[in-house]
């Protein structure tokens, strides 16, 4: 095919200038998320034990209807592992256990998804997991046991643990390898979530700390049933840690969550947001749409999102809550609904192959 050529520059035939445009730069296709939902607290509330409506709660179907209604179509529900597992390798407790399944069957009925969330940041009554006194095989025995109950239903994921924080990635690698064989070992084939260490936030994911990075280090993990994703949380805050009410670093959350769109893309990975929020000042508004907007932008490797959180016991003043009061929406919740809006969620892309 002969060059058109004016003025001594040569220019393909349009329709094949648009087709090397394309090949050198293929498009993406927008794919719904599986999951757009929140974080009900209250079930991990307490020290070991506890009585149930005056040292912890489960979620109101009131409140699980509400945020149904929002759009929201699954629950990250924090849980404690002590109040669950009394002693490390025995059985669960069977009380608690029912009162699991029940809150289990609550979000059920309101066709949403339910990820199970340990909130124990890598401890156990105050002993790290990896410790003499709670050895990997420990952490293993209860992933175990919890996984039999719920094996094979897609609807029930399974986040391994809220934000370990203070282990090496190493130390975690081997500790989260192990709960997974053991998941897998029960035949339970659901969806697992794994966050890394150093609180598994996006924004220190490339940090280089004792033992590496979470970048590296976790790569190294190893899912038989081939269905998992890497949890990470991101808030927008000075020191992303989410305790303060302004939202100083918006641009730099975004940011995080590109680099990581770009690791989980090159290394052929999944990742989901576990937590973020903001308050209702307008500068954290903005910052929230921002993030749940690049999420859906790179729904290829992203599944979803959970937002930090609500519950009935959280004080009406604590600064990201979004727990309705009096009927009322909380203004944080004006960012998400975009998102909820955006078209149907899909989790059957996220199940089981």
């Amino acid at each position: 095919m002969s060059l058109k050529c004016f003025r001594g520059f040569c220019c393909l035939p349009a329709a094949l200038a648009l087709s090397l445009i394309l090949s050198a730069a293929p498009m993406r296709a927008a794919e719904p998320l599986c999951y757009r939902g929140i974080n009900l607290s209250g079930a991990e509330y307490g020290e070991k034990g506890g009585t149930i409506g005056k040292d912890y709660i489960y979620p109101s179907e009131a409140t699980i209807a509400y945020f149904a209604a929002k759009g929201m179509n699954s629950i990250r529900l924090p849980i404690k592992w002590e109040r669950l597992q009394p002693l490390l390798n025995q059985r669960l407790d069977a009380d608690e256990m029912d009162r699991l399944r029940a809150s289990v069957l609550s979000i059920r009925r309101a066709g949403l998804t339910v990820i199970l969330d340990p909130h124990n940041y890598g401890y156990y009554d105050k002993q790290q997991i990896g410790s003499p006194a709670v050895p990997n095989s420990a952490f293993a025995d209860f992933w175990a046991r919890l996984a039999v109950e719920f094996a094979g239903q897609p609807d029930i994921v399974f986040g391994l643990m809220n934000e370990p924080y203070d282990v090496t990635a190493p130390a975690w690698l081997e500790a989260s390898n192990q709960a997974i064989a053991a998941i897998r070992a029960v035949k339970a084939n659901n969806l697992i979530l794994v966050p890394g260490t150093i609180w598994t936030g996006a924004h220190s994911w490339e940090k280089d700390i004792a033992g590496g990075s979470n970048a590296t280090v976790m790569l190294g993990i190893r899912d038989s049933g081939n269905n998992f994703a890497y949890e990470f949380h991101q808030y927008l805050d000075s020191n992303y840690s989410g305790t303060h009410s302004a939202c100083d670093r918006n641009e730099d959350a975004r940011q995080a969550l590109v680099k990581v769109s770009a690791w989980l893309r090159k290394n052929g990975k999944r990742g989901y947001l576990g937590e973020f929020g903001g308050s209702k000042q307008q500068a954290c508004i903005t910052g929230l749409s921002a993030l749940t907007e690049t999420v859906a932008e790179d729904s290829d490797v992203w599944i979803g999102w959970a937002y930090w959180a609500a519950g009935e016991w959280w004080p009406e003043d604590e600064a990201l809550n979004i727990q309705p009061r009096k009927g009322q929406d909380r203004p944080q919740l004006a960012a998400l609904l975009p998102a909820l809006q955006a078209g149907p969620a899909d989790p059957s892309r996220c199940r089981a192959p």
